[in-house]
């Protein structure tokens, strides 16, 4: 049996991010608007036993590592329950949170494609950082189909999947795409074969990505923005979502039509920005979504395969 945990469920920056105004941002923290706090995005998984595996370690892990006691279960007196990290891009917002595990005991075993291992070699140079403190253990994720486990979760069998987003605005990548800058994570039951597809950052519907969604009994992904222009109407930014690489929800094409077309059990959306409205519980949005059969992750939701 696979248990998958989210750590986080909001964008960077989380909700109510600290600098933000907007409506929902000032709601939540006033208890005005009918919604819930959330952490910046990051799940977790494990099979039977105690060991669990990080995917993105996001700036709010520690946290996120107090609201989830089974992940420190205090078996001597220096204890953790991560067991290795799968990072699906190299965005500020789901790797800073290695800086804050630097007290792991051994090299923190860490799992990215060539791509993002380059980047936090060089331009976030992460690497080099914690070779001060525990270390890195890393392994290179291939992109050819090929499933692979974290010892000891031999139970939960991961493939990683190529998606089309982008880069950091660090990486040299960024206006020059490389396979493998952020991936989709194929997560299958090893005893049962269910499967899961989590992709928090998602550009654009490619074949081989709509073939994962829809052999997949759960997927979670990405739920960043409800229209592409969201930002620039609010005024927070002269980007889109398209430019920050993701798909919005709604409109032609958007997420809600592809979610329409799957067979999945559940459909649940995660990275949600805190300008969304999809965050209110009462949003005429989030009523939409129900209507569609579409969930909204929140910090601490545990999903079984």
């Amino acid at each position: 049996m696979t248990i998958l945990r989210v750590l986080g469920s909001a964008a960077g920056g989380g909700f109510p991010q600290w600098n933000c105004n907007c409506r929902h941002c000032d709601g939540v923290r006033n208890g005005t608007l009918r919604a819930t706090p959330r952490t910046q995005s990051s799940i977790a998984l494990r099979d039977a036993g105690q060991d669990w595996v990080l995917v993105n370690a996001s700036p709010d892990i520690l946290e996120q590592l107090r609201q989830s006691p089974a992940l420190q279960p205090a078996r001597q007196p220096r204890d953790t329950g991560i067991a290795g990290v799968v990072l699906m891009d190299a965005q500020i917002d789901h790797v800073t949170g290695l800086l804050m595990l630097r007290e792991h005991r051994q090299a923190l075993p860490v799992y990215a494609t060539a791509a993002v291992l380059q980047d936090l070699a060089t331009a976030f140079p992460l690497t080099r950082m914690l070779s001060h403190y525990c270390g890195l253990d890393t392994h290179t994720l291939a992109l050819d189909d090929a499933p692979f486990t974290v010892p000891p979760l031999h139970g939960v069998m991961l493939t990683a999947v190529p998606l089309e987003s982008k880069a950091p605005p660090y990486s040299p990548n960024r206006n020059a795409p490389q396979r493998g800058d952020n991936i989709g994570l194929r997560i299958v039951d090893a005893a049962t074969g269910r499967r899961a597809f989590y992709a928090p950052g998602l550009g654009r519907i490619e074949p081989r990505v709509l073939d994962e969604l829809q052999r997949a009994d759960v997927v979670l992904v990405d739920g960043t923005c409800w229209r592409d222009d969201e930002m620039q109407q609010l005024g927070f930014s002269a980007k889109t979502a398209a430019d920050m690489g993701h798909l919005a929800l709604s409109g032609p094409g958007g997420m809600i039509e592809t979610l329409d077309r799957l067979p999945a059990a559940r459909k649940i959306l995660i990275h949600i920005n805190n300008t969304n409205p999809i965050l209110v519980d009462d949003s005429p949005q989030r009523g939409l979504l129900a209507d569609h059969g579409i969930e909204v992750a929140y910090d601490g939701m545990e999903i079984t395969l």
